[in-house]
């Protein structure tokens, strides 16, 4: 049995969500979204709750009725409240400065790093070592986080790089003469 698919999503007031078979379809302050589930589960909304149960005992049924309860759950989420990352950036003279749609990083490199903001996601800077991305769906905020992340990792001698905020990266000894 799956606990997290056992849960039923309630809707908060202000979101509206539509069933109309395996899709389902959630409005809300922040914007629309929807979501395609597969035919191992059924989705029923009664008043302000969805809940999902899987059809069958088979593994496949089992897996797609946790994901697909979380999915229905992130979109909520995001239609109301919105999801956000935060990345610290640790170097001496690294650095990122928002400049229209194009992120610029200074990360070590012999050239500046431009990275596209895609559509949906909004990335600020407080301080030039902070960035901040938000967006009302979660898979593409983590992604454009980890795709900012991946410009140049934390290191294990030093620490520097770009990291999650509170991301606590091992650190190693260098080696001695």
């Amino acid at each position: 049995m799956s606990r997290i698919g056992k849960k039923p999503v309630e809707l908060p007031s202000g979101v509206t969500a539509t069933i109309s078979g395996q899709t389902v379809e959630v409005k809300g302050p922040k914007g629309t979204h929807s979501f395609t589930a597969t035919d191992d589960v059924t989705i029923v909304q009664e008043d302000n709750v969805i809940t999902v149960t899987p059809r069958g005992s088979s593994k496949r049924a089992r897996q797609q009725w946790g994901m697909s309860r979380t999915m229905v759950a992130n979109m909520v989420a995001g239609a109301t409240e919105g999801f956000k990352k935060e990345l610290e950036i640790q170097g001496v003279g690294y650095r990122a400065a928002v400049q229209g749609s194009t992120l610029k990083l200074n990360l070590g490199y012999s050239h500046d790093v431009d990275f596209d903001i895609p559509a949906g996601v909004t990335v600020t800077t407080p301080k030039p070592t902070e960035i901040v991305i938000e967006g009302s769906d979660a898979q593409l905020v983590g992604q454009v986080a980890a795709n900012i992340r991946d410009w140049r990792r934390p290191e294990p001698y030093k620490g520097k790089g770009i990291r999650y905020k509170g991301e606590f990266i091992f650190r190693k000894e260098g080696k001695k003469k």
